[in-house]
């Protein structure tokens, strides 16, 4: 991101100290503690762990008061600070089968095996506005206590997808043989084309509105999807290392994750018969329409494995990656606000001299 700026040392300590009385506001006011943002305000911390690609819902709380709610400049703070972070080891693969489920729900069945849980959503909401939220000495709404789960019953809920997958119905999510290590998006630079490993590193920490847009324009022409919400769900997720001394698994903690498994008609090709073919799509805590997005733009972008045309600019790599990190795009389309005078300057005597002599304007 361009943030160099020269000269003008005591107007920019000045633009600090004015940040600064913005940030805070009306001083009669009780200033907000992290601590509230992080409970009161989870989706929007959610978004920056996701698009500042680190998961740590305080810091990202942190970042969201230092910005005054600024989701793009936060993600920017919470990646400044991950790169000061060492780097002692690499977790397993998250299994989201084993997630402990807070929310999960399919809209392609009917009677879903292990039922719909529609937890916390605002799906079944009216969208207006709720003027009881101004009094804030409320007493507020307290859900009612899910039954305890029998003794023997496990957390886990097993994948709605699972049964048409045995009949060959849906393709399976496994990897493929002789797959290569993941790259690393952020020390590796980019080479396209991408695999697709790479591809979901990017989707993963990309702006929520630019996947958003690129989804929505695959539905409306741009490529012809026709999606289904195979499985949405949320919930914990264990993490767990392997030891060098150990040399087996061991849980270090979970983290919440939100995880969607679109599926799509696939008409066959001379490699692969009719199908379901899926998108994938996963966030750092509850980010639905960031999941649904992502697997749309997932699907979108394994146009070449299943020998389909590429027909709109959403299935370009090239368009729809580096231009969904909205930091650099952040930085790149801000740094216009910076001293160009000399630029300017030297365009400026271009166009003049490209002007008849004498010309004057009307």
């Amino acid at each position: 991101m361009y943030i160099a700026v020269k000269g003008g040392a005591a107007a920019i300590a000045a633009s600090w100290q004015l940040l600064d009385a913005a940030r805070r506001g009306d001083p009669a006011l009780r200033e907000l503690e992290v601590a509230q943002i992080r409970e009161q305000l989870g989706l929007l911390v959610d978004r920056v762990m996701a698009e500042g690609s680190l998961y740590d819902p305080e810091l990202a709380a942190l970042a969201l008061k230092q910005a005054r709610g600024d989701a793009i400049e936060a993600a920017f703070l919470i990646r400044a600070y991950r790169t000061t972070l060492a780097r002692f080891g690499f977790t397993q693969a998250l299994d989201t089968d084993r997630m402990r489920v807070q929310r999960r729900v399919s809209a392609i069945f009917k009677d879903l095996p292990g039922g719909q849980l529609l937890g916390p959503t605002f799906d079944y909401t009216q969208r207006l506005l709720d003027f009881d939220l101004l009094d804030t000495q409320r007493e507020p709404a307290q859900a009612a206590a899910p039954a305890a789960p029998a003794a023997d019953t496990p957390p886990e809920v097993e994948s709605a997808l699972y049964r048409l997958v045995e009949e060959g119905l849906v393709e399976a999510a496994a990897p493929s043989p002789g797959d290569p290590e993941p790259p690393d998006i952020t020390r590796q630079p980019p080479a396209y084309p991408m695999p697709r490993t790479a591809r979901l590193q990017m989707l993963a920490r990309a702006d929520e509105g630019w996947l958003l847009g690129l989804g929505y324009s695959s539905q409306r022409g741009y490529a012809n999807t026709h999606p289904f919400v195979g499985e949405l769900r949320f919930g914990a997720v264990p993490v767990e290392v392997v030891p060098d001394e150990l040399g087996f698994a061991i849980e270090i903690g979970e983290i919440e994750l939100t995880d969607c498994q679109m599926v799509n008609q696939f008409v066959g090709s001379a490699v692969a018969p009719p199908q379901f073919t899926r998108g994938h799509g996963i966030a750092f805590g509850h980010g639905e329409r960031r999941a649904m997005a992502m697997s749309l733009v997932d699907r979108l972008l394994r146009a070449d494995e299943f020998d389909e045309s590429l027909e709109s600019a959403a299935q370009q790599q090239e368009f729809a990656l580096p231009h969904g990190d909205n930091v650099e795009a952040s930085g790149f389309v801000q740094h216009l606000k910076l001293p160009h005078y000399v630029t300017f300057e030297s365009e400026l005597q271009m166009v003049r001299s490209l002007r008849p002599t004498g010309e004057t304007s009307a």
